[in-house]
Formats: structure tokens, sequence, C-alpha cells
């Protein structure tokens, strides 16, 4: 089929893309304001797409068009979606044209308020390392395949479930239109409290997936959180954890420049695993991935010892941005308070004796909400600078948008330091300078940082790649 991505920039939409292509579909598309790294894995990819919206951009021939749910996506104001819709064309959004995809396939539904980005692109390399081709749909870059979306030959489709919102006009969340037969549950904790206002509101989604999967599903989920036990209740799951729970854990945890642990599964067997991720989060991922695979006895033990120690992440989830500098620098993904925090405590696991550096930007809704005002009280804890960019304006206007001055005041008043980046050239021309040489820089954002997460390790490697690095 000749389909057509209208909003292709988006990191769920751009994954559909990636599936149906690699099923041999005709995959074109458009959108504004592309930012790495999906617009640079669209050009690796091959999947064309036009960088502004324009009627002259769609194909004579469209058989399905998939439509992103940003604000962008009003026929009113968008040319092409309004002559998508005056063609006839059936347009869907990507979480109902996924579901209805997948709706044959035997559907691993990946969910958690994070780390389901890291856990879906793990399941996905465990057993594509091991010789096997499921599918897979993961909403982020992943390092070590080929690509965010693959349809696979094999029943098992892997699926990153979002609890975030359908679109304005359909509130329910992303993965209650998928089919799920098994389910990997990493965290739940309050986020998007622009769409989920209180606790409880944000868990219902949750508790709709758990309660859609069939009795002989299987219910994979850490054991380190309340809400995720407590919704869970009595219902048949396997737990995994760092602490020692039920089912799977991790002792012997050795840190490093690669970090080891002892897998203890269910009566005490123990797989020894190594890791060059960062973080004690990325351990807790690694349990839950590999019990996932061995309870369904789809790996050896050997052979997840072998894919665990070559799985490199997700781009965005702590990987190394600098190459010579003896000043590292990180990127993050800090879409929550929790995303931000895990970063930040990895960092410091890592590098206990270096200062730390961050550079921050407030992209999502819940950063630049008042609402979420008293995250900045401790988010930063441990953190010896803070370079934070103003909030973004697009969207300011739909909620009670926070300013950079009043952010600035509250991270200062918790005993940060931190300083605005109202000029990001200037920035990336002073503040490396300023370095000492023995810090360590974490990029933090879930959106594009204007930039930085390029041109500042890039600045860092000229400034301090005579150096040795001695991470």
């Amino acid at each position: 089929m000749n389909i057509y991505f209208l909003g292709i920039g988006g990191a769920g939409v751009s994954a559909l893309a990636s599936v149906l292509q690699s099923q041999g579909h005709q995959v074109t598309g458009s959108d504004e304001g592309v930012f790495p790294p999906v617009s640079t894995y669209l050009d690796h990819a091959g999947i064309v797409y036009a960088k502004r919206f324009d009627v002259a951009n769609l194909p004579e021939k469209i058989d399905v068009a998939v439509v992103g749910t940003t604000a962008k996506m009003d026929p009113a104001t968008n040319p092409e979606l309004a002559e998508l819709q005056a063609r006839g064309v059936p347009c869907y959004n990507f979480a109902t044209y996924l579901g209805q995809f997948t709706q044959d396939r035997e559907n691993l539904i990946v969910a958690g308020s994070f780390g389901k980005s890291s856990l879906t692109a793990l399941v996905a390399f465990l057993l594509r390392h091991a010789g096997q081709d499921p599918g897979w749909f993961i909403g982020a870059i992943p390092l070590d395949l080929p690509k965010t979306g693959h349809a696979g030959t094999d029943p098992l489709f892997i699926m990153e479930g979002d609890e975030y919102i359908v679109s304005l006009q359909d509130r329910r969340s992303k993965f209650e239109l998928y089919n799920p037969n098994h389910i990997l549950i990493s965290s739940i904790v309050h986020d998007h409290i622009n769409m989920f206002p209180t606790m409880e509101s944000y868990e219902a989604p949750f508790a709709k997936l758990f309660a859609a999967l069939p009795p002989e599903g299987l219910l994979v989920a850490c054991h380190t959180y309340e809400p995720v036990r407590r919704l869970i209740g009595d219902r048949p799951a396997v737990w995994y954890g760092l602490k020692p729970n039920p089912d799977y854990f991790a002792e012997n945890i050795a840190i490093g420049e690669v970090t080891s642990f002892d897998l203890v599964c269910p009566g005490g067997r123990r797989i020894s695993l190594e890791t060059e991720l960062l973080g004690l989060h990325n351990i807790e991922n690694l349990i839950g991935g590999a019990a996932f695979v061995l309870e369904r006895g789809m790996m050896s033990a050997t052979q997840v010892q072998a894919a665990v120690r070559a799985f490199r992440g997700v781009a965005r989830r702590l990987d190394k941005k600098t190459r010579t500098s003896a000043v590292p620098a990180y990127e993050g993904f800090g879409s929550s308070y929790e995303k931000a925090r895990s970063a930040i405590d990895a960092i410091r696991l890592h590098f206990p004796n270096r200062p730390l550096v961050v550079v921050f930007e407030p992209h999502t809704f819940s950063w630049r909400n008042q609402d979420a005002l008293s995250w900045y009280d401790h988010v930063f804890e441990g953190c010896d600078q803070v370079h934070i960019l103003p909030p973004p304006k697009i969207g300011a206007t739909s909620q009670s948008q926070l300013t950079l001055s009043e952010i600035l005041d509250r991270v200062d008043a918790a005993g940060v330091s931190a300083q605005g980046i109202e000029d990001t050239q200037a920035f990336l021309n002073q503040m490396p300078a300023n370095l000492g040489g023995d810090e360590v820089i974490l990029l933090l954002s879930s959106g594009p940082l204007d930039g930085l997460a390029d041109t500042l390790p890039n600045r860092l490697d000229t400034l301090f790649g005579d150096r040795s690095d001695n991470r």
C-alpha cells in the first residue's frame, strides 16, 4: 500500500512507519520542526518526508493516512489534512492503526511510567540476538536494532505501551487500543499531570490494561512500586526488582565501567550478568527483560548472558555523546521527575567524585506546569551546576505555564546553583571554557535542547580531547 504519515516526526508515528516499511509498503510523509534523533533516524532509514506542510507533498495515490495528534493536526490550519479529508482518504491516528495492525499477533505490551522504551528494545534485542525474529514497536531510537519498528516473522510482537491519551478528542490511553497477550510493567508513578491531575486518574488506565490481559497471559511486574503491587492485587504475576522478591532479583552488584551482578531466579538459580549501561534502573530493566524471556522458555541462561552483555540501550537514555573529551557528556531522557532523577542518580553512582553539571530543558507539559513546581525542590539534588533553557512556548496557553524565572527561583531556593540559558550560542561559547576539566555533563530533556545535545559534546571534544578520558 501507499501509506502517508502526517506528523511523521513523532516517536510513535515514525516507529509505526518503520514497521510498515519493513513489510514493503511505500511510506512517505511530512512534518515541521523534526529534530534529532528522529530526523537522523528517518534519514538513515530512507523514509522520505517533507519538512513543511503543503498540499503539494501529497502523492497522487494514498491508500491510508496515519495522522499525528499534535496541535498541528487541525484541518482548519493544516492544508494537507484538509486535502486528505476532501479526497476521502481513510485517516487513522497511529495508536488506532497500530492496534488494528497487531490484533492477530501475540502481543507483549511493555508499559510503565518509565523504562518502557528501554525494556521494549531490550526484549526485542534479546530474542533477535538468539536468532529469533519478533516484531517490535519502540518509541525511541534503539542503539542495537536496525529500526524503531519491525514487523517480524515470529508470532510475538513487542509493543511499547504508552499511557498518554490518544488525542484531545479521545481521552483513552494509547495502550487501551492494543490487544495484550502478555504484559511487562516497569513502574507506576504519577506523571502527565496535565492530563491526569490526580494519582487515581493516572492509575485508572493501568487497571484497565491489567484487566484486559487474558487468563493464560503472562504478567511480569516490577515489585519495587506500591501502585504496581496494589493494582495487580491477587492476579497471577511474575515479580522482578533489584531487591529480593518472590521471583527475579539482583545480588552482588558491583558498579564499574562494566557493572556485574547475579540474577537470582526462582528456585535460587543464578545467572552472572555484565553490562556497560549506567545506573541501577538499567539493572532493574535487565532483570525484567530477562524474566520475561526466561519465563517463556525463549532463551537459555547462556544466551541471556551473551545478549545482556552486548545490549547498549536506546538513544537519549544515558548514551555517551562525547568521543575524546576528558569531560564526558551523557544524554538522558528527562520527560518526568522520575526519569530525570534516575538519570542524575545514575551519573552520581558512576562518577561519585566528579562535579555534575546538568543542562536541562523543561520540555514536557508536566515540567512547565504550575502544579509541578514542587518537582524542582528535589530533582537537582546532588548537582553542582544546573543550566536551564526557557520552557517552550508551544501549547503554553493551554495550561498554567511556568516561566523560566519561576523555575530558576525554585531551584535556587532548593540550594542548587541554577542559571538560565537565554542565548544558546553564547552559552555554548562560554560555559565549556569555564569548566575545570574534572566535571561530567548530563544533557537532560525530551525535546530538542536547542541543538545542544550535539553542539556541546562537539565543543567539549575540541576543548578537552587532548586529555585522557579517565571515566
